[in-house]
């Protein structure tokens, strides 16, 4: 019997009685919700945890197959739902973690009561009409300097991610959690977050949901949110003034009061 809670560093706080499920994006750990828990503790049961090869996860668990594409994640995410016993969940989601909840939630919709997408992207290259942000030719180019200095790709790439360039510490923040990710582990589930294709799965969601979209964001551009908005039923759009890829880091304020205005929250 695998243990989900070593494997993935589960963490469970809060007084609430509804869970709220947080999955961090590519190159984090759950400590990028730190916000959230001081909005939410007193109000839901939050679950916290790390993708395998991220945070404190357990490195040992980390299977090359599983994690080649985004659906092993996703039944990480219901093995912890499964393990902790969880119903009707909002899922929150940032960048690649949404598109994990989005699988999720396709594999077992009556898990979940709605989904809630930070800075979410089906896909994120150029391709015919449809606009992903990043030209194939770029992505490929960045995934081997990340190949070949791994270091020097997290330093450059961190603050071109988190924008806000104003406010540097920001960036580093996102640099050194790139640097705390095992870096062979990092370079595989690099290629699926940016190479998977995850737009049909849009159209076989169900489950409500919210695209929290940045008004100005490299790896997510408008049309991604408005797409988003087009293809899956029961979708809620809104831009968000905040810019850069992680408003939960740079505007949590604001990126939480959309979400208790979609949760009708006081």
């Amino acid at each position: 019997m695998i243990d989900v809670i070593k494997r993935n560093n589960v963490r469970v706080v809060g007084t609430g009685e509804q869970a709220m499920l947080l999955a961090h994006g590519f190159g984090c750990s759950q400590n990028v919700w730190r916000h959230f828990v001081a909005a939410y503790q007193t109000k839901f049961k939050l679950i916290l945890f790390d993708f395998v090869g991220a945070g404190q996860s357990d490195l040992s668990a980390y299977d090359s197959k599983r994690y080649s594409t985004i659906s092993g994640y996703a039944q990480d995410v219901l093995d912890i739902i499964t393990a902790l016993n969880l119903s009707n969940v909002i899922f929150i989601g940032h960048s690649v973690g949404s598109m994990v909840g989005v699988k999720a939630a396709i594999m077992q919709p009556a898990y979940f009561s709605k989904l809630i997408f930070v800075a979410p992207s089906p896909y994120y290259i150029n391709e015919d009409d449809y606009v992903g942000g990043m030209d194939k030719e770029d992505l490929i180019n960045l995934l081997t300097l990340m190949d070949s200095n791994y270091l020097g790709w997290s330093s450059f790439l961190g603050p071109q991610v988190m924008g806000n360039s104003d406010r540097p510490e920001l960036g580093e923040e996102l640099t050194a959690n790139f640097c705390a990710t095992d870096p062979d582990i990092a370079k595989e589930f690099a290629r699926v977050t940016f190479l998977s294709d995850n737009r049909a799965d849009l159209e076989k969601l169900q489950t409500e949901s919210l695209t929290l979209q940045c008004s100005d964001d490299i790896l997510a551009p408008l049309e991604v949110g408005y797409y988003i908005q087009e293809k899956a039923s029961h979708n809620t759009l809104k831009i968000l003034q905040a810019t850069g890829h992680c408003p939960h880091l740079s505007a949590p304020e604001e990126t939480i009061a959309a979400i208790n205005a979609y949760l009708h929250l006081h």
